[in-house]
């Protein structure tokens, strides 16, 4: 089984809606501005998309945690939760250094976000792995899954 690139881009829209949304009311309540807030999370909508993708096809590549089912383990959405959120906590903290230039308040909102990036990225690996839209099972085991 994989996933096809349209399923991954479909699904980097809807966790960056979840996301930006968490970005800018996390950067609000730590910046207490709200053109800081949204700026950062305008950004985001351009570099986590992309960064989403490109975790979303390594990920792809990488079998262990797939069920025959078109499902995914838990396990396999935690992993990929945390390893998400390495890259999305550098772009974070990025982003709203060079937005504010407040270098301390930058890390205090990747760090936040650490918490609920991984909470919220988790629930959402758990919905995408009930849709079996955007994946292609291979022929072969199908077949003889389907004769046993």
């Amino acid at each position: 089984m994989r996933d096809t690139n349209l399923r991954s881009v479909v699904k980097g829209i809807s966790w960056r809606a979840v996301a930006s949304f968490d970005t800018f009311v996390l950067g609000y309540l730590i910046f207490g501005n709200i053109v800081y807030a949204s700026t950062i999370a305008g950004f985001e909508l351009l570099t986590k998309v992309a960064l989403f993708f490109l975790h979303e096809r390594l990920w792809n590549v990488i079998k262990a945690g797939r069920l025959p089912d078109g499902t995914v383990a838990p396990w396999r959405s935690l992993v990929k939760s945390i390893s998400y959120r390495f890259w999305g906590s550098l772009d974070t903290t990025i982003l709203s250094y060079l937005v504010t230039g407040n270098i301390m308040f930058s890390f205090f909102l990747s760090g936040a976000e650490i918490f609920t990036k991984i909470a919220l990225y988790y629930l959402h690996e758990r919905v995408w792995s009930k849709v079996k839209w955007g994946r292609v099972f291979d022929e072969k085991k199908v077949v003889v899954a389907a004769e046993k």
